[in-house]
């Protein structure tokens, strides 16, 4: 038995699809069976949250009297440097960004008390942020200097566009050096005495369709409390990995590029954040409804914690020096008991992802599809698949 979208919208419009969430559809299908569940079962959601540092949010702020070109010049929201290279009313902002008279690293660890991803959060909230702008000035934008409040409820558009986002599969860290070290995956205690990992595992989207059979350009999200949509496979999407029999990748793979209203957004799902020792960023709330068509795409959405693999990477020097070893393979069902075997030692382990509240994610989305609120799209074009030949490349370095 075969279902499309229009079908299933069909039945969401007339309230009576039936919808359950990635955790949910394992028991279902344990009770039911593949084929029965395939042919109850319309939709089921994903969610992941955590920190994704490719985000941003670009704005259209209207124009000032006398009008001023930002383009070319210098702007900065509470602070923080902002992009003004598009024109003269847009100015963009990443959750990376700092103020440039953050002390950074002069004093190891830096604290990184406020950054991008904060004034993105307050954006959110409704807070005021304080714009500062200069301008060489020109015939028709002769203003060259701006200092003003600007709110979210006030400016034209405010987007968020995320180049890479929702990491199908990541890295577990751990530090092989006698010193501690601070990373983007949290700090790591010396001799390999903690690990951390960053992913949803089982809720997590792209591991629920892990060859992108339904996720598209064009797919309807959650996105940070809101709706957003898929614009394009994420930067450094690398499906070309090893995977397990069943599919799924056993390294960092597939990613998603990203697009909503920040208006519609909510600070639950939109939180900037402080890593010590290395900067800040942006923690990003995303739940990806998956269509069951078939199934086939059914049988991916039973994907368990104990199905996936994720590689231990050394973050002292690997992983900086970029080679290419892989300490072990660990599963998330392993990681989840707060610890695994690595090398002969049990190593504590915790993660920079809150399953609770991808748990979360994934049934608010489920509700708002059950209540009507939230329609499915079908894709323009399916993300480059395992077969597509796509490697993710360094930087070519030249002399």
């Amino acid at each position: 038995m075969t279902k499309t979208v229009a079908e299933i919208n069909e039945k969401i419009k007339s309230g009576k699809a039936v919808v359950a969430t990635a955790e949910e559809i394992i028991g279902i299908a344990r009770e039911k069976g593949l084929a029965r569940t395939a042919r109850d079962v319309d939709v089921v959601t994903t969610g992941t949250f955590g920190p994704m540092c490719s985000s941003g949010v670009y704005l259209n702020l209207g124009h000032s009297k006398p009008r001023i070109k930002l383009g070319g010049g210098r702007a900065s929201l509470n602070d923080v440097p902002a992009y003004t290279g598009f024109a003269a009313a847009d100015l963009m902002i990443g959750a990376n960004a700092l103020p440039d008279d953050d002390p950074r690293n002069r004093v190891h660890p830096g604290e990184f008390n406020y950054g991008g991803g904060h004034v993105i959060e307050e954006l959110v909230a409704g807070k005021d942020v304080r714009l500062v702008a200069s301008a060489y000035g020109t015939d028709c934008y002769p203003r060259k200097q701006l200092e003003t409040l600007i709110n979210i409820k006030d400016v034209n558009e405010a987007v968020m566009f995320n180049p890479r986002n929702a990491y199908q599969n990541y890295n577990v860290a751990v530090n092989a050096s006698d010193k501690t070290i601070y990373t983007y995956m949290g700090i790591l205690k010396p001799r390999m005495s903690n690990a951390n990992f960053c992913s949803a595992g089982q809720l997590s989207p792209l591991l629920n369709d892990p060859e992108y059979k339904t996720i598209g350009i064009g797919t309807r999200i959650f996105l940070g409390g809101g709706t957003g949509y898929v614009a394009w496979n994420g930067t450094q999407h690398n499906p070309s990995v090893p995977r397990t029999e069943q599919g799924v990748p056993k390294r960092g793979a597939g990613t998603l590029a990203v697009i909503g209203d920040l208006k519609e957004m909510d600070p639950r799902w939109v939180v900037g954040i402080s890593m010590l020792g290395y900067g800040v960023t942006l923690a990003v709330g995303i739940g990806v409804p998956i269509p069951i068509l078939d199934e086939k795409v059914l049988e991916k959405t039973l994907v368990t914690d104990a199905d996936i693999l994720a590689p231990v990477v050394d973050y002292s020097k690997t992983y900086p020096q970029r080679e290419p070893d892989v300490l072990a393979e660990v599963s998330y069902a392993d990681l989840k008991t707060g610890s695994f075997k690595l090398l002969g030692k049990d190593v504590a382990c915790a993660s920079l992802s809150s399953y609770s509240r991808a748990i979360e994610i994934a049934a608010t989305l489920k509700d708002w599809i059950s209540s009507g609120r939230f329609m499915l799209t079908e894709p323009v074009a399916h993300l480059p698949g395992p077969d597509a030949g796509i490697v993710f490349k360094p930087l070519n370095e030249r002399r």
